[in-house]
C-alpha cells in the first residue's frame, strides 16, 4: 500500500534522545518512506516559539537524515528547511511525542508546539503531538505510555491528510493516560484553561547568600469546561485542537474601530 505522506520531518522540545521523539519516527515511518530528524542537542522544555539570536546554531549528523542541533525546537526548524532540506520542504512536520500533556496555557509555553507553528508559517501541515502523564504520580516515578499515541496517531493523521486543514492553522493533539487496549474516544476540542495554578516558583539559597529559583509542579487538578482540551484528557480521550497562528481578537477590532 502506498504511503500517504512523501517526506516527513520529525523534531520535539525534549531533546534528540527522548524516548518520544523514538515513538514520532514511528509514526513517521508509517506514513512515509523519507523520515528527517532534526532535534535539540538536549532538552527544550519550555523553549516556545524562541530562536537563539544571540550565539551560534551548531549541528551534528548523528545517522542518514538525522541530525542534532545545539539551540531550540524553532532554531531546528530553521535548519532543517533552510539548509538541510531547503531543496525539497518537508511535506508534514511532526513534533514530538513530548513528555506529558500540552493543553490549555501550556500551548504558549511549549516547544513541542513550536515546531507546529514554525512549520505552520512556512506553508507546511504540522501537526504536535504530547503523551499525557498521571501528575498524582510522584516526580521521577511518572512513565509516560507512548504506546497510546504510537497506536493511535497514524490512523488519526491519515484521516487529516485526506481532509486538510486551512493554512494558518496547526494541529494539537494529545493522548490519554490510558492502557493501549482501552478504546478512547476521539474529540475535537477547543483550547481550555486552568482554574487552578499548577506552576509554582520555588526560593532557595546559595551557600554564600545568594537567591536561585527552581520551577515547581503543584498537583492540582482544574476542573475543566465542556468542550475543552482538558476535559478530554482528563475523561481518558484523545483531544484533537486546531489552533490558529493569527492571534487577533476579532470582537475587540470591531470595538476599536467605533472607538478610533
Amino acid at each position: 500500500m502506498k504511503k500517504p505522506v512523501g517526506r516527513i520531518l520529525v523534531s520535539n522540545d525534549d531533546g534528540i534522545n527522548a524516548p518520544g521523539i523514538k515513538t514520532t519516527i514511528k509514526i513517521a515511518k508509517a506514513l512515509s518512506d523519507e523520515v528527517w530528524v532534526v532535534a535539540p542537542t538536549e532538552e527544550m522544555s519550555g523553549a516556545s516559539h524562541s530562536l537563539s539570536l544571540s550565539k551560534p546554531l551548531r549541528m551534528k549528523k548523528l545517522g542518514p537524515r538525522r541530525f542534532a542541533v545545539g539551540g531550540t525546537p524553532t532554531d531546528c526548524v530553521m535548519v532543517a528547511t533552510r539548509h538541510l532540506m531547503k531543496d525539497k520542504l518537508p511535506d508534514l512536520i511532526l513534533s514530538g511525542v513530548n513528555f506529558g500533556q500540552n493543553i490549555a496555557e501550556d500551548v504558549s509555553y511549549s516547544g513541542t508546539v513550536a515546531v507546529a507553528k514554525e512549520g505552520t508559517l512556512l506553508g507546511i501541515p504540522s501537526i504536535a503531538m504530547s503523551q499525557a502523564i498521571n501528575f498524582a504520580d510522584p516526580i521521577g516515578t511518572r512513565i509516560p505510555r507512548f504506546e497510546v499515541a504510537e497506536k493511535f496517531a497514524p490512523a488519526i493523521i491519515r484521516k487529516m491528510l485526506k481532509a486538510q486543514w486551512q493554512k494558518g492553522t496547526l494541529i494539537n493533539i494529545n493522548f490519554p493516560d490510558i492502557g493501549p487496549r482501552e478504546k478512547p474516544e476521539i474529540c475535537v476540542t477547543k483550547q481550555g484553561r486552568r482554574d487552578k495554578r499548577i506552576l509554582g516558583l520555588e526560593a532557595r539559597t546559595e551557600p554564600y547568600g545568594n537567591t536561585y529559583f527552581w520551577y515547581s509542579f503543584e498537583r492540582h487538578l482544574s476542573t475543566p469546561h465542556k468542550g475543552t482540551d482538558i476535559e478530554a484528557i482528563m475523561q481518558g480521550n484523545i483531544s484533537i485542537t486546531p489552533l490558529h497562528m493569527d492571534h487577533t481578537s476579532v470582537s475587540l477590532t470591531k470595538k476599536l474601530v467605533k472607538l478610533f
